[in-house]
């Protein structure tokens, strides 16, 4: 027993260790801009519920939407973890923008780097370190948590694909110039039917529809897609026919790191403004911060914080050294979507009534938090993964 408890894999390790020189001075960096550009906008986006069209652009500037992409692509190259460290960052300030950038770098930006073809990369990866923003379009009314009871289909015609059917709840619609759609080619075989897409924004037969009102993230846009006959040329297949379910999974299990980053980063904001309004907020004629029972409980939040980090953050490490980490991702977004919430939930109490109205941030942040135990597989679904991958080894 003495032996096993000694043994520590490598990436296990490496997580729990301080980042590297570059990858704190990135992190710094994108704290930085979050607090000087975005954090002014927080309120404006989400009560207009629109993201800001030149905070986009600077984004793009800085090369925080073209993170995964290689730099003979015009992208950064940077590493998964780089993008987990991106939205962590920006999630602290608006979780809104965590995930237009966690859906660009995680979902949109690795599935191309991985399944495209050499014509397919030169022609869209330049593109999405650029100016396109990219969106991910698998979820349908009867198919959330069972992602592959797709309706939308894909009918051959001749060299072509024919797309009819609608998608809803894809993230990054309004702003999107480039969709990875999920449709079946064969409804007969089940998940083996499904396949992949490239549909670029303007496309004949394909509108972005109705834009959902939502709770939290705001900012981040959430709409239908309808494919009426739209028609799309052979090469705008990403993988094989059939084979889009594996990129599906593969992708979304990534996803969910990101996920788990962007609920760190809220926790993590909430924190910071819960502990300074305990330091300058007084009652009783000191500041509650002096408090036993208040100080206990910033310090059971930042506990929590603290530990659903390191769980991210390994199971980003092992993704990029190429190790699996399907039960460590499913760990890490469960984990940190609990955190956020009640770190949320406990902050809007710490400012007491001030924490209920919208002049203070912790009411958005509680509101954002919720919408992390739903999207990239609910709570259940991550159970479901990780009872799989452990109880099976008992």
């Amino acid at each position: 027993m003495f032996e096993v408890m000694q043994v520590a894999d490598d990436a296990v390790r490496a997580a729990l260790t301080d980042l590297s020189d570059d990858e704190g001075m990135f992190q710094e960096s994108v704290r930085r801009f979050a607090a000087e550009r975005i954090a002014p906008l927080v309120r404006v986006m989400d009560e207009a519920q629109q993201m800001d069209v030149e905070l986009v652009r600077e984004m793009f500037a800085l090369g925080l939407m073209g993170i995964g992409v290689p730099e003979e692509y015009g992208g950064a190259g940077g590493s998964f973890f780089d993008a987990v460290l991106a939205v962590e960052a920006i999630s602290a300030v608006d979780p809104a923008v965590g995930v237009l950038v966690d859906v660009q770098n995680t979902l949109c930006v690795n599935a191309i780097v991985r399944w495209a073809t050499s014509e397919q990369k030169r022609r869209h990866l330049p593109r999405l370190a650029a100016d396109t923003v990219g969106a991910y379009a698998l979820s349908e009314a009867a198919s959330g948590s069972d992602a592959f009871a797709l309706e939308t289909r894909a009918v051959r015609r001749g060299g072509d694909y024919v797309l009819n059917g609608q998608k809803l709840w894809i993230t990054n619609a309004k702003e999107a110039g480039l969709f990875l759609v999920f449709a079946t080619i064969d409804p007969a075989a089940g998940y083996k039917g499904v396949t992949a897409f490239l549909v670029e924004k303007g496309t004949a037969g394909f509108e972005v529809g109705r834009k959902e009102d939502k709770l939290g993230i705001r900012a981040s846009s959430t709409c239908e897609l309808i494919f009426r006959d739209c028609v799309l040329p052979g090469d705008a297949m990403l993988g094989e026919p059939g084979k889009g379910y594996r990129i599906a999974i593969e992708t979304l299990n990534e996803g969910r790191i990101g996920i788990g980053a962007q609920m760190v980063g809220l926790a993590n904001g909430a924190w910071e403004h819960s502990a300074r309004w305990a330091k300058q907020r007084k009652q009783f004629g000191k500041p509650l911060a002096e408090f036993q029972a208040m100080r206990f409980q910033l310090a059971e939040m930042a506990t929590e914080i603290e530990a659903a980090r390191l769980m991210v953050y390994n199971a980003a490490r092992l993704r990029d050294r190429g190790a699996e980490f399907v039960k460590e991702a499913a760990m890490a977004k469960y984990f940190a979507s609990q955190v956020a919430e009640r770190v949320a939930s406990l902050a809007v109490e710490v400012f007491g009534g001030a924490g209920f109205v919208k002049d203070y941030p912790v009411e958005k942040l509680y509101r954002d938090a919720k919408i992390g135990k739903i999207y990239e597989g609910t709570s259940f679904m991550q159970l479901a993964t990780i009872a799989k991958l452990t109880l099976g080894k008992v």
